[in-house]
């Protein structure tokens, strides 16, 4: 090579490290995914985990093993079989030189009692009744402040209407708290799937799945006698000992499900659904104050499709999110995180995307001492964005922090939102790098909700902190019990002009505080332009004709985006990806008609795709025409 090619290439080189500079970073080059080698042939369908005072980690799989793992954060972890035989375990905890599990009908204590590190005394704590439906799960335990132990467990679904939770043995869809010495406490109910409990805070947490009743997931923080939202557990409420004081009847009097007219045992048409009247949670709840509403909604198919475990990032712990929440998500196969603040007593707050890309579902989350967070998968049961059926795997921290909204707090007029990394003035002073919607979701028996009574709210006026760190933006119309997407486009770091690693925010705003509203500067009103004198008589304008409209007309990609987005279908599906369900492009391959895709919309048949683990619930809620558009731009991929 002479010199002149040399020079060449060498600015060519430089040129390209130049433009990959401007390149904002993404969530994948702060915190990278690492596999735990496991022994060849174990299957790791993680169900629990829990760090040890000794560094090591314990691991329990849906397949009834438990593992104990020497050196887990090394190249070379060793696995140790502890325990085996159990059933369905899902979740595990350590206490006093014993580890704690839940199976499907018990808290189980397992105890070494020669230190030969084999559990040598299973030992039931307590146990609740089963009625053998394969949905009826229990997750946890939890230990909470007091020493006891919180266990979350499932509601079954109705022998002719499947998609509808039937709590059909005492405390199922209920949150019990068990002491040491076997005595279950009822503490709530209003449970479905409530596949991930937690300590947060020293306060009892769940999280809940989408489905009938939940209109959405969400992160809801309970105390003793709330009622979350899902009938269900209200069959058992007049038994001794529990602390719900409203019945069945009174629910049903206040939410009657024979608003939305169906046939018996199946789904209602989906005009009828559409068109039915309906309520919200938040109003149900002014009639029926024992309802707990969700401190954090998790917007279904943006922040999961089925949320799990729920836990808190130490304080002393990965920079600016130290004292934040984690919320793991089986479908999506991804991590949330969660900043919480009370307002007028209540808990509410902000869910934004953290990190996705895991290789299965998300179930469990633990904290090792080197501050790696242990991920346990599993996707049995309901499918996965990643692509493998379990998993164990460690996101580690590069100690280099992201551009990321830190806080969102709620401000009388708005939003106040503090960053990790000073922001460009003159971008976040400019009101056009902020955009504002909000939505809720209906509360009604039907499997899942659309984003209903969705507005826009315009940006009014916006104040930035001297230091760069903070923006306080004020908005027309906040909606008390509303889901606020608060979307940073526009916002740029200081520095080096990157964008947000994650510009969107979701903060579920139950209370709106009280105090002083931003003083909004009048914007400034542009100078009338001079009155040209006419020059000659205006020409009459020529006559067009209008274009007909194009039968079946295949939506546009952004029409096509909207109305997949709107109608949750890209929770489950991608336009050429395996994920929960099948890709587009091989629906298009089966030859249907846009007419026979719209029927299996509304009325779809899980024996037409035997490769995929989780059935399709009916989408009623859509609506026959947005569903044949999306049925034509389906058949426009063959």
């Amino acid at each position: 090579m002479n010199l002149k090619s040399l020079a060449l290439g060498a600015a060519a080189l430089g040129m390209s490290f130049s433009l990959l500079a401007q390149e904002s970073p993404k969530e994948e080059d702060f915190f990278k995914i690492l596999k735990v080698p496991a022994p060849e042939g174990t299957l790791l369908e993680v169900g629990g985990l829990t760090m040890m005072p000794n560094g090591n980690l314990a691991v329990s799989t849906r397949r009834g093993d438990v593992f104990i793992v020497e050196n887990p954060t090394s190249q070379r972890p060793y696995f140790n079989k502890f325990a085996s035989g159990l059933h369905e375990i899902l979740g595990l905890a350590y206490h006093e030189g014993s580890l704690y599990m839940v199976q499907r009908g018990e808290l189980t204590k397992l105890t070494d009692l020669n230190s030969d590190g084999k559990a040598d005394w299973y030992e039931t704590i307590a146990s609740w009744p089963l009625s053998a439906h394969y949905h009826e799960y229990s997750f946890g335990p939890k230990i909470a402040p007091d020493g006891n132990f919180i266990v979350t467990t499932n509601v079954a679904f109705g022998d002719q209407e499947w998609w509808r939770g039937e709590s059909k043995v005492p405390f199922r869809g209920w949150t019990l708290k068990i002491h040491p010495d076997g005595t279950i406490e009822p503490y709530a109910t209003g449970m479905r799937s409530p596949a991930g409990p937690g300590i947060l805070h020293g306060e009892v947490f769940y999280t809940e799945n989408q489905g009938d009743y939940m209109g959405s997931g969400g992160l809801w923080h309970l105390e003793k006698g709330d009622f979350s939202g899902h009938p269900a557990g209200l069959r058992w409420s007049g038994l001794e000992g529990s602390p719900i004081k409203i019945t069945q009847t009174e629910f049903d009097a206040v939410v009657d499900p024979m608003k939305i007219p169906r046939p018996q045992g199946g789904f209602a048409k989906p005009e009828n659904v559409v068109d039915a009247p309906f309520i919200t949670l938040a109003e149900a709840e002014k009639s029926l104050p024992a309802i707990k509403l969700p401190a954090v909604w998790l917007p279904h198919g943006i922040h999961g499709i089925s949320n799990s475990e729920p836990i808190m990032i130490p304080d002393n712990y990965w920079g600016p999110f130290g004292g934040q929440i984690l919320v793991g998500d089986q479908g999506q196969s991804k991590i949330m995180r969660i900043m919480l603040e009370k307002v007028n007593g209540v808990y509410q707050g902000a869910s934004i995307d953290f990190r996705s890309g895991f290789q299965s579902g998300v179930l469990r989350l633990v904290f090792a001492e080197d501050q790696s967070l242990f991920v346990g998968e599993t996707n049995r049961g309901w499918g996965s964005a990643g692509d493998a059926n379990e998993g164990l795997q460690r996101l580690v921290w590069n100690r280099e922090v992201s551009f990321e909204m830190r806080t969102v707090k709620a401000k009388p007029d708005g939003f106040e939102i503090e960053f990790t990394k000073p922001v460009d003035k003159k971008s976040a002073e400019d009101l056009a790098s902020y955009m504002v919607s909000s939505f809720t979701y209906k509360y009604f028996p039907v499997y899942g909700s659309p984003p209903v009574k969705a507005m826009d709210h315009e940006i009014l006026g916006v104040e930035v902190s001297e230091d760069g760190r903070k923006v306080r933006i004020a908005i027309n119309n906040p909606q008390q019990y509303h889901i606020h997407k608060i979307s940073l486009p526009g916002i740029r770091e200081a520095v080096n002009s990157h964008e947000l690693v994650h510009m969107d925010a979701y903060y579920t705003l139950n209370q709106i505080p009280s105090g002083d509203k931003m003083v909004i500067k009048p914007k400034p009103v542009p100078a009338p332009e001079p009155v040209k004198a006419a020059a000659a008589a205006p020409k009459k304008p020529a006559t067009t004709t209008a274009a007909k409209p194009v039968a079946n007309a295949v939506p546009t990609e952004a029409e096509i985006k909207t109305l997949l987005a709107k109608n949750t279908c890209t929770a489950c599906h991608t336009k050429d990806k395996k994920v929960v369900g099948p890709p587009f492009v091989e629906i298009a391959k089966r030859g249907y008609s846009a007419e026979k895709i719209v029927e299996l919309i509304y009325n779809p048949q899980p024996q037409n795709w035997p490769d995929y683990a989780t059935p399709m619930a009916p989408m009623p809620q859509v609506k026959r025409e947005e569903a044949m558009k999306i049925a034509q731009w389906i058949n426009s991929l063959k």
